[in-house]
């Protein structure tokens, strides 16, 4: 299927295209590691040649990267686990495998609901709702906050 494609759950915003169907940033895998869920979702849209341009610019990057660097794995290692799983079942399994036993979840946790509150986070956050067309949103605070009001989470 083409990335572009009209799909159900894709509608068109003022970044491109916006999934309705993803894990909010704020979810937690069952190992209590947020943006986890998010990630492995856009991995199954991509590997089916249905995770839209929009998104293809922050795949493996921003908070898909982060929370790779955070484990010390490739996101590619990921990608490969959710390949290679025919169910969820299997693929926990091959994630208790790839993922260090010291997940630190309180670290990255904290990480992902302050991204965009630093000096410099809050002037690139301040762009992306400038392009988003919502300058004036001041409770936006971090990046997860946009995700979720580009996604339809919170309005």
């Amino acid at each position: 299927m083409d990335a572009n494609a009209d799909l159900s759950e894709q509608e068109e915003g003022p970044t491109g295209a916006i999934l309705r169907d993803l894990p909010s940033p704020y979810q937690a895998h069952a190992n209590g590691l947020l943006h986890l869920p998010r990630f492995l979702a856009k991995i199954r849209k991509h590997l089916a040649g249905e995770l839209p341009t929009s998104y293809q610019r922050n795949f493996t990057k921003g908070f898909d990267g982060f929370l790779c660097l955070h484990l010390g794995v490739e996101p590619q290692e990921i990608m490969n686990a959710v390949e290679a799983s025919p169910n969820d079942s299997e693929l926990e399994a091959i994630l208790e495998k790839i993922l260090p036993p010291d997940l630190r979840p309180h670290e990255w946790n904290r990480k992902v609901v302050q991204m965009g509150m630093s000096q410099m986070g809050r002037e690139k956050l301040a762009e992306v709702k400038k392009d988003m067309g919502i300058p004036e949103r001041d409770d936006l605070i971090s990046f997860a906050d946009v995700i979720e009001y580009d996604e339809g989470r919170i309005s």
